[in-house]
């Protein structure tokens, strides 16, 4: 018995050290920080675990729902205990944590005393648990759109208060490219420079869908004028631009080096590039006040017949909105969404202005509706729902 034993662990170990197959299947049950730690086994495993990394195209999140000890922010925790189990490699990290806990004030009922948050080493916090090439954008908001971790077809949530976050992990996407951008206001300068534009991916770029924009510091004298400028150059018919105004940006880091936040205003985002993405967003404005209304704006969305697989879907509302809008009943418009779009996870916040409309790109990039005039994308009081589709996965 002994010896049949011996023969099978050396029958598998041959097995493990030859046959890039069965390796190649057994390394596809691991997360990916198991992964990477296998490719260190031997060159056969290595090539194995690349192979089925760049196979990981799927989209994955970390969602953060329950506040805990005051030393941390929810999703700093979350993250650093989910990372371990994630079947990704991220690429790009967008990540949005409420602003009263992540950088803010808040009275703890056992000590009764107020805690504060540093939100640079909460940011920074963040930033290395996620890989040192990774491009990663984080915001904070007044409230959060969350879908919870688990499955795309969880009812997403609108947290308007108590602490909660999360974060969406891009992996590499074959014909999809992402990238984040910054322009900051020139107090020397009153007229922008559209050439950055063209140096951030933003124009005579034939393949760019979506823009997700935010603006930051909108309080500052000339935040709004600045806003304009961006948005307007940008207003063409074949991108879908989607968005709103934040609190401030805690991150902003790129492969071309690492940006802090400064006092002025500006606005950052993150950028769509592919032939193979679809998109579309609805407006929902301030008329839009019970649940006939919400679900008529989903219905507009999903006519747009954009694929739900591979998909996910931004809500960015105002902070006048939600269940003090909709006359205390809460969770309207994500409930609305969901039951439209049953299996396509929702992201999103309460902020301090939108940027949107209603505008479809289909399959063919041809719009439905098409005129002269220039869309105005610029509301207060609204919420922009908006979908976007990253291509088949293999």
């Amino acid at each position: 018995g002994a010896g049949s034993g011996g023969a099978m662990e050396a029958k598998g170990g041959f097995v493990l050290a030859n046959l890039a197959e069965v390796v190649e299947r057994v390394l596809g049950f691991l997360p990916t920080k198991a992964l990477l730690r296998a490719a260190c086994v031997c060159r056969l495993w290595r090539e194995c675990a690349r192979r089925t990394l760049r196979a990981r195209q799927r989209i994955a999140w970390v969602s953060a729902l329950e506040p805990g000890p005051a030393d941390s922010h929810a999703l700093v925790r979350a993250l650093g205990r989910e990372l371990e189990q994630v079947h990704v490699l991220p690429q790009t990290v967008l990540y949005i944590a409420d602003a009263e806990t992540f950088s803010g004030h808040e009275e703890c009922r056992e000590q009764k005393k107020a805690r504060k948050r540093n939100s640079k080493e909460t940011a920074l916090a963040l930033e290395k648990l996620l890989p040192k090439r990774c491009q990663v954008l984080g915001l904070v908001t007044p409230g959060i759109v969350v879908t919870p971790m688990g499955s795309s077809s969880n009812q997403p949530q609108e947290i308007e208060e108590g602490e909660a976050g999360f974060a969406l992990l891009f992996p590499k996407i074959d014909g999809v490219k992402i990238h984040t951008f910054h322009f900051s206001k020139d107090v020397k300068n009153r007229v922008f420079d559209e050439s950055k534009f063209a140096e951030a991916g933003l124009k005579n770029n034939p393949d760019l869908r979506v823009v997700l924009l935010f603006g930051y510091n909108s309080w500052k004298a000339g935040a709004t004028r600045f806003l304009h400028q961006i948005v307007n150059p940008l207003n063409e018919k074949s991108i879908i631009l989607a968005g709103g105004q934040v609190e401030s940006f805690t991150s902003l880091t790129s492969e071309n080096g690492q940006a802090q936040p400064g006092d002025a205003c500006g606005v950052v985002g993150l950028a769509f590039s592919g032939p193979h993405i679809q998109s579309a967003t609805v407006l929902l404005d301030q008329d839009v006040a019970d649940e006939r209304a919400a679900e008529a704006a989903m219905q507009r969305l999903k006519a747009a017949n954009i694929p739900e697989h591979n998909s996910l879907g931004f809500m960015f509302a105002c902070v006048g909105r939600g269940y003090r809008h909709y006359k205390t009943k809460r969770n309207m418009e994500a409930d609305a969404f969901r039951k439209f779009f049953p299996n396509v996870p929702l992201f999103g916040f309460f902020g301090h202005g939108e940027i949107g409309c209603d505008r479809i790109v289909t399959g063919n990039f041809v719009l439905r509706e098409c005129n002269d005039l220039k869309d105005e994308l610029l509301h207060g009081y609204t919420t922009v729902m908006t979908l976007i589709h990253l291509g088949s996965t293999k």
